[in-house]
């Protein structure tokens, strides 16, 4: 089957692996000329070093050639970019189903990569892809395990047929809402799990940071129409857990440098790859105070990036919050 990659980062690059080993023909966008004659000789040194590349790879720098030759799309662009290049491919696109990777909300419409697309194309099969996965590991053949999820079962099914093999495991399920919004609200309690190894790597507070910001994503996916289930699998708890604790998360990296005292700008400008959290923070935060949805390490994580909280201080008033009843 021709599969089409939309992005070329280490996610993109790493899901390509995967389909050049299950025997599919990829072609893979990019917009970078070095990537491309990276990629043409079996490596992306840029955004995933050390990995080799299997040279049968059809790396491309012309989206309309690689939409219009391939039989399924997948999206493999941060979340803040998904509306320009969708924008940029909708004249092209045939109702092929189209398999998101990123992990997001946009800030300017706290809209989820489906409704973004949904805006754009006519026809859309939608299917995303998510669950712990971080493509240094999956492009190394670690066992892996996702979900795919579409409101139309038969396209889950397809994609968990065609992307999965010995090392890569894939289930499926309906609840698309649900699988989005944990994948993508995880990234933001990860900025608070990595504050928490900067300022002094406290297991006991860890453990009840992940907890508590467990229960804040099922409260705001419940609000939002999300299966609470959805969120005890792995695109939630599984998703939540490896994003808090492995060394391979940008997101939990900024904040541990936050907790040791750098400034936000100055972590973003020394990164080469994306933090989605960082952005869907931006984008939760207004609608969470709109639609008065309690969220409170979200609202500190907030605090801490963009008015500059003390994050020990963020800590202190989560602590000294009004006592209550655990609820889930």
């Amino acid at each position: 089957m021709k599969i089409g990659i939309i992005g070329s980062g280490s996610w993109g690059t790493a899901i390509s692996k995967v389909l050049l080993n299950n025997g599919h023909e990829v072609l893979i966008w990019t917009r970078e000329e070095n990537v491309f004659n990276a990629l043409k000789n079996g490596e992306n040194p840029y955004y995933l070093p050390g990995i080799s590349i299997p040279k049968n790879i059809k790396p491309s720098m012309d989206l309309k050639e690689v939409i219009e030759n391939s039989e399924i799309i997948v999206m493999a662009v941060p979340t803040q970019a998904v509306r320009e290049v969708a924008n940029n491919f909708k004249s092209y696109y045939n109702g092929q189903i189209i398999v998101n990777l990123a992990k997001g909300l946009e800030i300017k419409t706290q809209e989820r990569i489906s409704e973004i697309l949904k805006d754009i194309l006519t026809d859309l099969k939608y299917v995303v892809l998510s669950g712990p996965s971080h493509a240094e590991e999956v492009a190394r053949d670690v066992p892996t395990s996702v979900v795919a999820a579409s409101e139309n079962l038969e396209y889950a099914e397809k994609v968990q047929e065609i992307f999965s093999n010995a090392s890569f495991r894939v289930y499926s399920q309906t609840d698309v809402i649900g699988v989005e919004l944990g994948g993508s609200i995880k990234n933001v309690i990860a900025i608070a799990a990595g504050v928490i190894d900067g300022i002094g790597g406290w297991d006991n507070a860890k453990a009840a940071l992940i907890t508590r910001g467990l229960t804040e994503i099922i409260r705001y996916g419940e609000k939002k129409g999300a299966k609470k289930e959805t969120f005890m699998g792995l695109a939630g708890l599984g998703d939540l857990i490896v994003t808090c604790n492995s060394q391979h998360s940008r997101n939990r990296y900024v904040g541990e440098m936050i907790g040791r005292g750098k400034k936000l700008n100055e972590i973003i400008e020394n990164m080469n790859m994306v933090a989605e959290g960082v952005y869907t923070c931006k984008a939760l935060y207004e609608e969470i105070k709109e639609l008065q949805i309690e969220m409170p390490i979200v609202e500190k994580t907030y605090e801490v990036l963009y008015l500059n909280k003390n994050p020990q201080k963020a800590i202190h008033e989560l602590m000294r919050r009004e006592l209550k009843r655990e609820e889930f």
